[in-house]
């Protein structure tokens, strides 16, 4: 039976109205992979201004007796948190679903407590950068940012685009667009060549549950990509432009049109760092994109073992054979190549998982690990993903043992600027 820790929460729970709780008698308990458990010493942290708590829908809330031991199932509804960016969860909610439970909408679903007056999560500050935080700045100032480029460029369809991704769906990086400051999101692509199952922007009608935001539906001239550089690259120092966002499918899809916007941007002396998010599925796009003037490309993958990758982003035309050799391309042409490594407590950080990452990161010379939260429904994941023995160590250990074993391997959330 798991032991309890020196500081631990109590169990935070719902009614049927909303209304949250915290347990008189009942602890917090937390879910690594297919373990339900109480959270480690020190792994609960104050939970960060700007998250949020999900009521899980028919899901009862799981607490902990210390005094006999046992995991107890309450009358109450399960309590999630959605952390804020920056932060990388250590362990998702402990809940018992009920046979009429639907599946859950694409966020990540943090365990959090109650304690001191205050509630506490699991999980971990991974970068300090405040480019998504918005809590000082008021819609007002979006809008009136949003207002100001389409009026600036009133036939451009992507500042259009871009307007409905800020004022609808909240976009982080559409209203950092709209601010002028960080970094510029540049969608492009309809198409794509993996079906995620936690895709933001495509769900199959089968799926059990809706996609967050609506994909573009045009293909952007190279004009209308360099319009909006150019201007972010007035208003930002040090200004990050990114293809590939969530409202998008692959964006080497459309590498010939995002190979001319950022030739078209260089030869204009457009600065900063030009960064694709990518699955990187098509290495011999590296080359052309290199010389045009790209800095940096992320990849997104769950997993370094290849059958646990496919299972999750259900590649249709490459293997993950194609995504190495992507990555070792980029690197031989001179670009700066991250993870956007899709953490899951308990899975991600296996002992299995942890050898083929260390190798990955090995045999490519990878420069940066962005921690970022899978968001998906728990136990659809846990479900989706082929079986394994391998015991996990905790994100805590994980990054110690990457930071001992790559020293120079940098670690964080969001895109670095690259200087050129």
């Amino acid at each position: 039976m798991p032991k309890a820790t020196p500081f631990l929460p109590s169990l935070v729970y719902a009614d049927g109205q909303g209304q949250i709780y915290d347990h008189p008698s009942l602890r917090m308990l937390c879910r690594k992979g297919g373990d339900i458990m109480p959270p480690k010493p020190k792994e609960c942290i104050p939970l960060p201004a700007g998250s949020d708590l999900f009521l899980l829908p028919n899901r009862q809330a799981l607490g902990w007796d210390e005094k006999t031991g046992q995991i107890v199932e309450t009358e109450g509804l399960a309590v999630a948190a959605f952390v804020c960016p920056g932060y990388t969860l250590s362990a998702v909610a402990a809940y018992h679903s009920r046979d009429n439970a639907c599946t859950l909408p694409l966020f990540a679903y943090g365990a959090v407590g109650f304690a001191n007056d205050q509630f506490y999560l699991c999980a971990r500050k991974v970068d300090n950068d405040l480019r998504q935080d918005f809590s000082r700045i008021s819609s007002k100032a979006i809008q009136r940012g949003v207002s100001a480029l389409q009026s600036s460029f009133p036939g451009n369809r992507l500042v259009r685009h871009l307007g409905t991704c800020a004022l609808t769906y909240g976009c982080p990086a559409a209203k950092n667009l709209a601010l002028g400051r960080y970094e510029a999101p540049l969608p492009t692509s309809q198409a794509c060549n993996a079906a995620c199952i936690g895709c933001i922007s495509l769900q199959d009608p089968e799926s059990g549950f809706p996609a967050t935001q609506n994909r573009i539906t045009f293909r952007p001239s190279a004009n209308e990509l360099t319009q909006i550089m150019h201007r972010h690259a007035e208003k930002e120092k040090r200004p990050i432009f990114s293809f590939g966002q969530g409202c998008e499918g692959e964006p080497l899809t459309e590498h010939e049109l995002i190979t001319q916007a950022v030739y078209d941007f260089r030869q204009a002396n457009g600065p900063g760092t030009v960064n694709i998010n990518t699955n990187a599925s098509l290495p011999e796009c590296m080359p052309g994109l290199a010389r045009a003037g790209l800095t940096s490309i992320r990849v997104s993958l769950n997993s370094a073992q290849p059958e646990t990758y496919s299972a999750y982003h259900r590649p249709r035309s490459y293997t993950f054979d194609r995504v190495i050799d992507c990555i070792l391309a980029a690197k031989e042409h001179g670009l700066y190549v991250s993870l956007n490594f899709l953490f899951f407590p308990g899975i991600s950080d296996s002992e299995d998982e942890y050898q083929a990452l260390a190798g990955l990161i090995r045999s490519t010379g990878i420069d940066c690990i962005q921690w970022r939260n899978l968001n998906l429904d728990p136990e659809l994941y846990i479900q989706a993903m082929p079986g394994t023995d391998s015991p996990a160590m905790g994100l805590d250990n994980l990054l110690r043992r990457l930071r001992k074993e790559f020293p120079g391997l940098q670690s964080g959330y969001f895109n670095p600027y690259v200087p050129t």
